[in-house]
């Protein structure tokens, strides 16, 4: 295996500049990147990360953490993962995935060996341990969610308040007045008490509220054939409903199935707008939801740098903490219509 001394001299440049590619401590321009990985890759050498490691007292490795084994990683959370971790190779770290349970004892046994310099949090609940036990452990890191309490938290996340408000808005200015709200049962659930359920659940009852509706929530099982469940639910709830929002890409096309299975044709009888969402899950459905697009990319990308400020000393010891909130886009699509004449 080559020497890092074999790569400088076959690039034709100092190992001190070998040393800045290797381990992204300094702007190189990007041609003499480019000569330097060349190199790099021509005469097979390896980056070792653990002798890097122990000379730096770094390994450049943050560790994004979703609890796998109670939510799956859906497309969303896909989005998230993948530019943080396009973004943080960018600016010379590797982002691992670790999708196991991180309970306080996981946490303790991941971060106490040194294998991974800081935490991009995924999943957070209203009220989550797993931030206490970061802040016990001095472990830089920033959380993509939000607990009840945000304070001393940095963060990013959808800013489900304002999604769910203007959900709403689009909904009854299509003339619609019953309207329900679908979102996934965790109840009984290590999940239970999960921020985005919570933040919409709460916003949707409060404006309903304001305007004078009458608010119906459905929690949905799993699938297709959860959402075909909640369509018999809603219609069970209130027969006159004209338009739900749903918070489950995996369960919208089992409700729009349902709705029809319950004499309801979407959009001329039935409006459906899927939340936090995009606009490729919409496609999946028939007709193509209408979607409120979750920034999944912008999130990734802003929690790693905010990370990696903390990390690199950039933010500076007074700077404030992160706070970030970015609202979900509406994609309108087949899904959606006027309210029927009564």
């Amino acid at each position: 295996m080559a020497t890092m001394q074999e790569v400088a001299t076959h690039a034709g440049v100092s190992i001190a500049t070998v040393s800045f590619v290797v381990n992204g401590t300094k702007r190189v321009s990007p041609a003499t990147r480019e000569r330097v990985t060349a190199a790099m890759t021509e005469l097979g050498f390896r980056n070792n990360v653990v002798a890097r490691a122990l000379a730096s007292k770094r390994t450049r490795i943050i560790a994004l953490l979703f609890p796998a084994l109670e939510h799956r990683l859906g497309g969303t959370a896909l989005t998230f993962f993948m530019s943080a971790a396009s973004r943080a190779s960018d600016l010379g770290y590797h982002l691992i995935l670790w999708p196991v349970d991180t309970g306080p004892d996981e946490l303790r046994d991941l971060l106490s060996g040194g294998l991974v310099d800081g935490v991009v949090l995924m999943e957070v609940k209203m009220h989550d341990t797993r931030i206490d036990r970061l802040a016990e452990l001095r472990v830089p890191f920033v959380a993509i969610g939000r607990t009840a309490d945000v304070d001393d938290l940095p963060f990013v996340d959808i800013d489900f308040e304002t999604t769910v408000e203007e959900g709403l808005d689009y909904l009854t200015g299509l003339g619609h007045e019953r309207i329900g709200l679908v979102i996934e049962d965790l109840e009984g659930t290590s999940m239970a008490g999960y921020g985005p359920h919570v933040r919409s659940e709460r916003t949707y009852r409060d404006s309903m509220a304001r305007r004078g509706l009458e608010p119906v929530v459905v929690f949905c099982g799993p699938g297709a054939a959860g959402g075909r469940q909640a369509a018999t639910d809603l219609l069970a709830a209130d027969p006159a409903m004209t338009a739900t929002m749903i918070m489950k890409d995996d369960s919208a096309f089992g409700l729009v199935r349902g709705l029809l299975a319950e004499g309801r044709r979407v959009p001329d009888d039935f409006s459906v707008l899927s939340l936090s969402s995009s606009t490729e899950a919409g496609a999946t459905s028939e007709p193509a939801l209408t979607t409120m697009n979750a920034p999944g990319h912008e999130l990734g990308t802003l929690a790693v740098e905010a990370l990696i400020e903390r990390l690199d000393g950039k933010a500076g010891q007074d700077a404030p903490l992160p706070h970030v909130l970015l609202p979900c886009i509406l994609h309108e699509a087949g899904s959606t219509a006027a309210a029927p004449a009564r």
